[in-house]
């Protein structure tokens, strides 16, 4: 296993903390050196390590403890100091205004660097889930 494989299950562990409205998990693994970026779910993009940081703390402030997510990784890989997973985050949310839990289906494409001796999240595209043909 390598310890790109062994991140994985850290990453796994911070959107889960995510969904419940804690992004500090997901802050420890944001870039700190530009570039980086971010394409959020809701369409955009935002630019620079301090801003995307700030974008994912504020985004996480919607969600209500109660949630549940699980990634289903694609395919990922690590060559040197890049790394990269691709697939689906499906989850179930507590949102702050609403009664009921909302389904979340995205797809996702992380990319990593090696900073500091870590991986660092310097992308993150996602995207809602459609059926194919819609």
């Amino acid at each position: 296993m390598s310890d790109f494989d062994a991140f994985l299950e850290i990453r796994r562990q911070a959107a889960e903390a995510y969904v419940n409205g804690h992004a500090g998990p997901l802050g420890v693994m944001a870039a700190t050196a530009c570039p980086a970026s971010f394409f959020p779910p809701r369409g955009g993009h935002e630019e620079g390590a301090e801003w995307v940081a700030n974008i994912y703390a504020r985004d996480a402030e919607v969600f209500c403890e109660g949630g549940e997510t699980r990634l289903e990784i694609l395919h990922s890989d690590s060559v040197g100091d890049l790394a990269y997973w691709t697939g689906l985050q499906h989850a179930k949310v507590r949102m702050a205004g609403k009664p009921e839990p909302v389904e979340m289906h995205l797809r996702i494409t992380e990319l990593f660097r090696r900073e500091d001796g870590g991986w660092k999240l310097v992308h993150r595209h996602a995207d809602p889930l459609a059926e194919a043909g819609a």
